[in-house]
């Protein structure tokens, strides 16, 4: 083992995840487990050290909003990954910044990233790097978009398009919605409330969440709806404007989920702004949280994951198209959903690849971090089954 110490701030089910991926294959030293629940941060330890064979694995008590406290238990470390709510990564990239501790982030919120990209000369400066924006989407659905442009250009077609497909679902589909919660609820209103960056005609272009429903045939799946969420294509559209015409995301769902969450939207529970109801101020939001939590939240979610990403150009004067896919299930032998598998995982793969040196000193934006086909290497060499299909 050598002597990388590396830093999961959050313990939830995303952390613990690419906390066990760090302690099996990041060449750890030690992975503290960092939560403001200890009794959590000691169970996620002891599983990832008896899951990992290592005794690598420990955990400490720190409130993320106590920036000093944050700081002392960042300082001894060199990577972490911070697995913690978007609303709280300004204050964590300022602490690892001011503790020369390089991070990366689950991050899901555009502006927060734009906000942490003003800090490069910061960040470099300190010699810290800092790659926001990891997860399975923003993160991997975009380093599978950047590998399909890759893959164009190395057969010497010239790219047009990218569209990107990607969906966490049950695999016994519950009603009424067909869905269960993978990740943190607040995560799921963000994504369906707010615009979508897209390219567009090759400019960026703001796209209203939760609309241009099309229905799309996924092998053994059969046909689901996909429509645009927000926050997915992260910085993308930004880098490569005037380099494509079309860049995308939407996500995939069971058929009738959209309409649904459509509905909850336009009645208002989407809502943050405080509504007064017979004197009482209160957040619709807030309250569809509290009556949605307990119907989708789970304790042991049994999920599929599933990934596309279609590549469109020219070649010597013909179209051709590059297709990537993705699938992939719970695991019982670890008891990590797929979500968490490559939610995780990619980000302790970023993370490891500033512990190598990698990636320097800087904010840098995840789609430029590292090429994408270095990236798809570590993804095969953690069993995950990529396919390729050129039309």
């Amino acid at each position: 083992m050598g002597g990388i110490r590396y830093g999961v701030l959050g313990a939830g089910r995303q952390g613990t995840a690419a906390a066990f991926d760090l302690a099996l294959r990041g060449q750890a030293e030690t992975v503290v487990l960092i939560d403001s629940d200890g009794p959590a941060a000691q169970r996620s330890a002891e599983r990832i050290n008896r899951l990992s064979g290592h005794q690598s694995a420990t955990w400490q008590i720190v409130d993320v909003t106590n920036q000093s406290a944050l700081s002392a238990a960042l300082e001894p470390l060199d990577v972490y990954v911070c697995a913690v709510p978007f609303v709280f990564i300004p204050a964590c990239t300022r602490a690892a910044i001011d503790t020369q501790t390089s991070m990366v982030d689950l991050g899901g919120h555009t502006e927060t990233v734009l906000g942490q990209l003003e800090l490069h000369e910061e960040a470099r400066e300190r010699g810290v790097a800092i790659v926001p924006d990891c997860g399975m989407g923003p993160g991997l659905n975009n380093t599978f978009g950047m590998y399909v442009l890759e893959l164009l250009e190395a057969s010497g077609a010239t790219p047009s398009a990218v569209r990107l497909y990607d969906g966490g679902l049950p695999q016994d589909p519950p009603e009424p919605w067909g869905y269960k919660a993978t990740f943190h609820i607040d995560g799921l209103t963000n994504e369906y409330d707010g615009d979508a960056l897209f390219l567009r005609d090759g400019k960026v272009t703001a796209v209203p969440a939760l609309t241009e429903p099309e229905t799309i045939e996924f092998g053994e799946f059969g046909e689901l709806e996909a429509f645009v969420t927000s926050g997915g294509t992260s910085t993308v559209p930004y880098t490569l404007e005037g380099r494509l015409a079309v860049y995308e995301n939407k996500t995939l769902r069971y058929p009738g989920h959209l309409a649904a969450f459509r509905a909850f939207k336009d009645l208002g529970l989407f809502e943050q702004s405080p509504l007064e109801v017979e004197g009482i101020a209160v957040s619709p939001r807030d309250v569809f949280h509290a009556l949605l939590r307990p119907q989708i939240e789970t304790a042991q979610v049994v999920d599929v994951c599933l990934m596309r990403s279609v590549g469109t150009g020219t070649l010597d004067g013909d179209g051709v198209q590059v297709l990537v896919e993705l699938v992939d299930r719970y695991d019982p032998e670890t008891g990590f959903s797929a979500m968490e598998r490559l939610t995780g995982w990619h980000a302790a793969i970023m993370a490891g690849f500033i512990a190598a040196g990698s990636i320097g000193p800087g904010v840098h934006r995840m789609e430029l971090a590292v090429p994408a086909a270095r990236f798809m290497e570590e993804i095969r060499r953690r069993g995950f089954d990529v396919e390729e299909h050129w039309e």
